[in-house]
């Protein structure tokens, strides 16, 4: 990448160089282009997809969402609507990259959003709450003749909320170029070079017009920056394991196909050269010995496969990336071999959930800004008329599947006698132990009663 021209971005080198190459490499891995595999013999488990779809559809597992109060509510949610259907995908791309920017824009009478990658683009300035207020964007460009590039500038400034537009051009993709004009590109010929922006009443604007939607985990990687970071940023040594343990499974599958070792002397020649058997070429091999008379003319090679151990070896490492990651035990490793206790597996589940929970209420929060984004635009370009109006977001309760689970097993663990009624009522109906131990107590005797009354 070449965010690193300072000549050309200012301050956008605020950011750490180190933070933009973690950023790269994230996605890259996402793509099935770990480094580790350019040898051409490591095979990929697309374990870094996997990991960030997995978060994606919990996060947005029937996530709905309305805008409404008014005729602006309504102008909004029509708007919206195409964000929400676009959010499962986005929310995997974001996972992925450790976050991402939703960028509206006027196109005539209606506005759209822009979806921009972690990779396009880069925060310029940040307030003491690590909230995003300045950013420059990249788009590019591919023509016939080369590369055209053109960064989008937000800064808020004292005069109000300034938006620039530059145009590069190069003859390859790996640099800026030189500067053009934007009207060498027809999609960008009606872009103003320099915009600013102020309140339909005049006043300063005081957000950004974007939102970004930021991974809630901790920046290992720079932990002055900003922008988030991966979901699987600190299993990337463990990933490279996994697929290299699935290379090994895949060869000793390879190399223990059956074959037969066959003597020369118990070959067929034809026209002076050796003759396999017909329809066998992959299951004889020549074997250029002399046994003598008496001798075997064939000896068999099936060596017993060794996937056991190597596919424990395998689980081993995944239930690794699971913890790294924030999955329950089982996700991607074999649920079956899970030897964890059930205090263990309940606390893996915990930290999912918690992790669940926390980036879906980094969404929303994403999403609020968005609308209030919108909502400017409308205002700025007199779309509709104005009006209050209120965002409304409903997540599926993806826990919620594994609390039914959890209350089967608790059940049957009270009809079992290994714990007791009262318990589960505290636990599922949160009713203090004095109800749910009276409760208990009533269920109990009218159970007796039953049983006396009809005698087996």
């Amino acid at each position: 990448m070449f965010w690193k021209e300072p000549a050309l971005l200012g301050e956008a080198t605020a950011t750490s160089e180190k933070m933009l190459r973690a950023a790269e490499e994230w996605m890259t891995l996402f793509c099935g282009q770990a480094p580790w595999l350019l040898d051409g013999n490591t095979q990929s488990l697309q374990l870094p997809a996997a990991i960030a779809g997995e978060l994606a559809r919990l996060v947005t597992v029937e996530l709905s969402g309305s805008i409404t109060g008014s005729v602006r509510a309504d102008y909004l949610n029509a708007q919206f609507a195409p964000v929400l259907r676009a959010l499962r995908t986005q929310c995997e791309y974001a996972a992925a990259g450790g976050g991402l920017m939703m960028k509206p824009y006027v196109n005539g009478n209606e506005i759209g959003v822009d979806f921009v990658q972690a990779q396009s683009f880069i925060p310029t300035a940040w307030n003491a709450h690590g909230d995003i207020t300045g950013a420059v964007f990249l788009e590019r460009m591919q023509k016939q003749h080369g590369t055209y590039t053109r960064l989008e500038r937000h800064s808020m400034t004292n005069d109000g909320y300034l938006v620039e537009n530059t145009a590069y051009f190069s003859p390859t993709e790996h640099a800026l170029g030189r500067v053009t004009s934007l009207t060498s590109v027809p999609e960008w010929a009606m872009l103003s070079p320099k915009t600013t922006l102020r309140c339909a009443d005049g006043s300063l604007l005081t957000k950004p017009l974007f939102a970004y939607f930021k991974m809630p985990f901790a920046n290992q990687e720079d932990i002055s920056s900003p922008l988030g970071v991966s979901v699987y940023s600190r299993a990337i040594g463990i990933l490279e394991q996994a697929d290299r343990q699935y290379t090994r499974i895949l060869w000793e599958y390879e190399g223990s196909e059956l074959a037969v070792d066959a003597s020369i002397g118990a070959l067929q020649t034809e026209n002076g050269m050796m003759r396999l058997p017909h329809g066998k070429e992959r299951l004889f091999r020549e074997l250029a010995i002399d046994r003598g008379d008496g001798g075997d003319l064939y000896s068999v090679f099936s060596p017993a496969i060794r996937d056991g151990s190597l596919f424990n070896g395998l689980n081993q490492l995944l239930k690794r990336i699971e913890f790294a990651c924030y999955l329950s035990y089982g996700t991607l490793s074999d649920p079956q071999s899970v030897e964890k206790t059930a205090e263990e597996i309940k606390m893996s589940r915990q930290r999912s959930f918690s992790a669940v929970c926390d980036t879906q209420k980094s969404l929303a929060a994403a999403l609020e800004t968005l609308v209030d984004a919108m909502d400017v635009y409308a205002s700025l370009y007199a779309l509709c008329p104005g009006g209050t109006y209120a965002l409304q977001l409903q997540f599926g309760d993806a826990i919620a599947v594994d609390t039914e689970r959890e209350r089967e097993a608790m059940r049957a663990d009270c009809k079992d006698g290994a714990a007791a009624w009262w318990e589960y009522r505290m636990k599922f109906y949160g009713e203090s132990e004095a109800v749910a131990r009276a409760y208990a107590s009533e269920a109990a005797a009218g159970r007796e009663v039953g049983i006396k009354n009809n005698p087996a």
